[in-house]
């Protein structure tokens, strides 16, 4: 069976695109080209506005890819720190909730190929590391520490050492985006990222090892 590739043209911008537009068009080429490669002539016309009208808005490539990164994944931890904050119920429904939300907003969107986009080329660009270290994955540490340290004070887990185990809960999520863009959409298929978050949090909240058996009544 062939696999149907996306063949339909892209719309036709206005001439007087707003930012959100050049920010949809730099989404796009840098999830495709990568940053080194993305250059913003080819996003001002992707955008359908000249070069010109991009400086309008963005200084240089490197203020517009912090744009793209303060709109759509930013207020995404915003919004997951607000729920963990408001949450009242056992911390493992909260810790689902979480991260099958960051799941449905970030790793299941195009957005998500900006997570890879930083694992690949940081070491070429510290200067935007350092940037997506301050405003994404720092908040995004803190905040999953934060939800193991309320489930062990409540006791609901066990005493863990939550530095390792926050580690251990967001490596799951970055295998998924790599997977996500690093396979074709044939082989896509092979994976079903809901299907594998449920099994991995049913490992995490209750492991490999089968409950202890309850001892013989005398």
């Amino acid at each position: 069976m062939e696999c149907p590739l996306d063949t339909k043209p892209r719309w036709e911008r206005r001439k007087d695109a707003r930012p959100q537009e050049l920010l949809a068009a730099a989404i796009d080429l840098f999830v495709e080209r990568g940053f080194a490669s993305t250059r913003l002539e080819d996003v001002a016309r992707r955008a359908g506005v000249s070069k010109g009208t991009l400086y309008l808005y963005f200084e240089n490539k490197e203020e517009l890819f912090k744009a793209v990164v303060r709109t759509s994944i930013v207020p995404v931890i915003g919004e997951a720190e607000s729920s963990v904050a408001e949450f009242d119920g056992h911390s493992a429904d909260l810790m689902r909730k979480v991260m099958i939300d960051w799941w449905n907003r970030i790793g299941a969107n195009k957005v998500s190929g900006i997570v890879k986009l930083v694992t690949a080329e940081a070491g070429n660009f510290p200067e935007l590391a350092q940037f997506y270290q301050d405003e994404v994955i720092n908040r995004g540490t803190r905040m999953i520490s934060s939800m193991l340290e309320r489930g062990i004070a409540r006791g609901e887990f066990r005493p863990i050492n939550v530095t390792q185990m926050t580690q251990v809960l967001i490596a799951p999520m970055l295998m998924l985006v790599t997977w996500k863009h690093s396979v074709g959409p044939c082989e896509q298929g092979a994976l079903e990222p809901l299907a594998f978050l449920d099994t991995f949090f049913d490992m995490a909240l209750h492991g490999l090892l089968p409950p202890p058996t309850a001892p013989a009544a005398a």
